[in-house]
């Protein structure tokens, strides 16, 4: 937890390594999607992100983060999502102290990822452009 503490400068913070929006997430073509809002909120607007090739998509309750740690992918680029950041805050934090490098805050809440998620951009991915 020091090293990784002592790595959060201001250089850090300023070039916005810890954070990404949802399109350039997506945009990116591969990565775990890591859901850390609560099973209600996950069941009431689920983001499986089919269609997404190169994309999983993980649900894990923030709480129930420390026991199911080792079902994330190491080897993956790894967006975090909840609606406000503060969950995706804290499991980042988490998932860095526990030697995960390549994870970044998907930043906008839901206007962001309703927005990622709308047909022409969906339609330009999967073309191959980053918008329609």
């Amino acid at each position: 937890m020091r090293e990784v503490l002592r790595s959060l400068t201001l250089e850090y913070f300023g070039a916005g390594r810890h954070k990404i929006t949802a399109g350039e997430f997506l945009d990116r073509g591969e990565g775990l999607f890591l859901d850390v809002r609560t099973t209600e909120e996950a069941e009431s607007l689920a983001f499986p992100l089919g269609g997404h090739e190169g994309i999983l998509s993980l649900h894990v309750p923030l709480h129930e983060l420390p026991d199911r740690v080792g079902e994330i992918p190491r080897d993956r680029p790894i967006g975090i999502f909840c609606p406000a950041s503060t969950r995706s805050a804290m499991a980042w934090l988490y998932l860095r102290t526990e030697g995960f490098e390549d994870v970044r805050i998907i930043e906008g809440g839901y206007p962001d990822l309703t927005t990622a998620l709308k047909p022409g951009r969906i339609l330009a991915r999967l073309r191959g452009r980053a918008d329609p």
